[in-house]
């Protein structure tokens, strides 16, 4: 073994090590938005605290970056810049200069703080009092402002692009804009042209009784259909979905369940079951966890991966086919009377309303266009955080055409400022475009996907998804691993010819 190789291997066992800590963290965030009791909040805020401190000093040990020179330094290592091994060094050098520029101290505050907002958060969204939480996402705003100055480096135009940075490497406010912009005005005539049919779908069969514990069979009998291995991961009950993979053979999956409605569920778990499938599907086994070709590409990517599964799957017309036989069955009678072609047309109503995560496909990316301006103009400064409520108000009024009756429904209802993650909401609209763009090759690629489906066959769907896009890690950029699976750069027309297509049939 060569001087090198060891110096690899040693970077590579850091580097586990440090992933290992960072899995505490992440497993410490799951308890507590699932099981954790209340009174333990002040404890699981030193906890994270603590152990997201441990994590950055590895991650920004000096150490790490002796080991990364002397790996850097070997032309067998580096010679072929798209290697694998030069790939991986490419982006441990970026995650490396990343951390160093952060004090630890700031990182264990914001963790900590973190932890204390998303309690104050529950109790907040639960009494609809913006009040409650103000003080909170301030604190949250100062630290996240605090951490961007340390990040902004000259490419960076704003403070909004060194966290944005952190979600989609590459991607800036800006450019953001310039697809946000146009996208908007293209989704609102869609709307407005199906809002003016005379005839719209019934969502009678998405009103019926349906006991949340056969919601919750239902959603696992689909995530098994999908291929996630519940040998490898669970599904449980939060405030607000998510998914964590945080660990070789440990990925959490939530979801939540309302008596109206039924189909929320279904969805919610479907679309954490593709940010599962992904990150079942890295290679995160033995010496490559923690390096990052075990990890995902970039948050746009990964959310498309849970958009396809459910929207471009799960609100499929051959999807319904094969589902509702199954859903009739786990409804206990409730859904006799229904067939799968009500289910299809009432899943693909196109029509504003307050929840982002309950929004349909053609309003979906208006309520991320809100968060994404609000949450600029807050690190920007130029809107203070009293006034978030009436300017959200006033946002959803322009865009969506509704007025919000409480904080809950409004301003309140996402977890993600409570925590700090400004810069993320736009990747979910990345994700939707990714996955259009995708999805078009997956059918050029898989010519029977229609047929498969109807039967309820997603072997050779998720066999592609995790060879072209789960297998590589991080070794692409999004952009690049985009060019080489769809031949052009990323592009809104996909969407829109998928959109127009469905609805304008539903619609007929």
């Amino acid at each position: 073994m060569t001087h090198t190789s060891t110096s690899f291997d040693q970077l590579a066992e850091h580097l586990r090590q440090a992933a290992t800590l960072e899995s505490i963290g992440s497993l410490l965030n799951w308890d507590q938005e699932t099981y954790m009791p209340a009174a333990a909040a002040a404890c699981r805020a030193d906890q994270a605290a603590l152990v997201s401190a441990l994590t950055h000093e590895r991650m920004a040990a000096p150490r790490l970056g002796e080991l990364l020179s002397a790996c850097e330094r070997d032309p067998s290592l580096t010679g072929d810049p798209h290697s694998p091994i030069a790939r991986n060094l490419r982006e441990i050098r970026r995650d490396y200069d990343r951390d160093t520029k952060l004090p630890t101290e700031l990182v264990a505050e914001l963790a900590r703080v973190g932890s204390q907002a998303q309690e104050v958060w529950k109790d907040a969204r639960a009494k609809s009092d913006f009040a409650m939480f103000r003080p909170w996402l301030e604190k949250m705003l100062k630290l996240s402002a605090q951490k961007a100055q340390c990040l902004r480096t000259s490419s960076h135009g704003e403070l909004y692009d060194a966290l944005l940075d952190l979600y989609e490497p590459g991607a800036t406010a800006a450019q953001i804009e310039s697809v946000f912009t146009p996208l908007a005005e293209r989704l609102g005539g869609l709307l407005r042209e199906l809002g003016s049919r005379s005839r719209h779908p019934s969502s009678a069969v998405l009103n019926v009784p349906f006991d949340h514990a056969r919601q919750h069979d239902l959603g696992q009998f689909v995530l098994r259909a999908m291929g996630f291995d519940f040998d490898a991961g669970r599904l449980d009950v939060t405030t607000h979905p998510f998914c964590s993979g945080m660990a070789p053979g440990d990925t959490r999956l939530t979801t939540r369940y309302k008596d109206q409605g039924w189909t929320n569920a279904l969805y919610s778990s479907m679309h954490e079951g593709g940010h599962g499938l992904y990150e079942q599907g890295l290679p995160k086994l033995g010496q490559a966890f923690g390096t990052p070709l075990s990890q995902a590409i970039s948050l746009g990517i990964h959310e498309s991966q849970s958009r396809m599964w459910e929207n471009f799957v799960g609100r499929s017309r051959e999807f319904w086919s094969w589902l509702m036989p199954h859903a009739q069955k786990f409804a206990g009678g409730s859904l006799s009377g229904f067939s799968a072609e009500d289910a299809y047309k009432a899943v693909n109503q196109a029509k504003p309303s307050l929840i982002r995560v309950d929004a349909d496909e053609a309003t979906y990316n208006l309520h991320v266009l809100v968060r994404f301006r609000l949450e600029r103009a807050l690190l920007k400064g130029d809107l203070a955080v009293k006034d978030l409520p009436g300017e959200w108000n006033a946002a959803y009024k322009k865009h969506l055409g509704i007025d919000v009756p409480s904080d809950k429904v409004g301003c309140l209802q996402d977890v993600h400022w409570s925590f700090g993650l400004i810069g993320y909401f736009p990747t979910y609209t990345l994700g939707n475009l990714y996955a259009a763009q995708f999805w078009e090759t997956i059918n050029s690629d898989i010519p029977n996907l229609s047929s498969l489906i109807e039967r309820g066959e997603f072997g050779p769907l998720k066999s592609w998804l995790n060879q072209k896009i789960h297998a590589h890690g991080r070794r692409f950029l999004a952009s690049e691993l985009c060019q080489d699976i769809t031949g052009k750069p990323l592009s809104a027309d996909p969407f829109m010819r998928y959109l127009e297509g469905k609805l304008r049939a539903v619609y007929r």
